[in-house]
């Protein structure tokens, strides 16, 4: 039985606002980033959500209950949706983590983890998914990571590919099925 997904990104962070690539550490949404997760909320509240995965690092988290607070649908944080661990350089400039991410497809950021492991730590909750939300809509929040995984995992796309391609934001998210 299949699982229909929504994935949508955290919400914008200060870290993102000053070009910031965040990692591992926590983040934190700008005011702006609450006003999207705000109207996240509205979008997605009446949705048909069974339950929503949330990265458990704290921008994600903050995006998660701001958007689904009060609504008595279940926000489950799981720490294999973070993401990519970029070890030393996390908090360190986006451009310079996108300039070079291709030489870390397969290799770890010194003290941190490849995108290839990134990607099968994310692609782990996936393979749990149909223990229990099998024939159920979920929500994932997570990051450019889970985005991979999900895009790896469903349609089959390569990780190299995927780390080479400019990542597009949406607003709106992505809608997935997982079989």
């Amino acid at each position: 039985m299949s699982i229909e997904i929504v994935y949508e990104t955290h919400s914008l962070t200060e870290d993102n606002e000053q070009g910031v690539a965040t990692g591992w550490l926590p983040g934190r949404l700008s005011a702006k980033g609450r006003g999207l997760a705000a109207r996240m909320g509205d979008r997605r509240r009446d949705d048909g959500i069974a339950a929503v995965f949330t990265s458990d690092l704290r921008r994600a988290v903050e995006t998660a209950e701001i958007a689904f607070g009060g609504t008595g649908i279940p926000v489950l944080h799981d720490w294999r949706l973070r993401e990519t661990d970029f070890g030393d350089r996390n908090g360190t400039p986006a451009a310079a983590i996108k300039h070079d991410r291709e030489e870390y497809v397969d290799r770890p950021y010194p003290g941190g983890e490849s995108h290839r492991q990134a990607v099968r730590r994310a692609a782990g909750l996936l393979a749990d998914l149909p223990t229990r939300w099998a024939g159920r809509r979920v929500m994932i929040i997570g990051h450019l990571a889970t985005y991979r995984a999900l895009e790896h995992v469903i349609h089959g796309t390569a990780v190299e590919d995927l780390v080479a391609a400019t990542f597009e934001w949406r607003e709106d998210g992505w809608e997935y099925i997982l079989n």
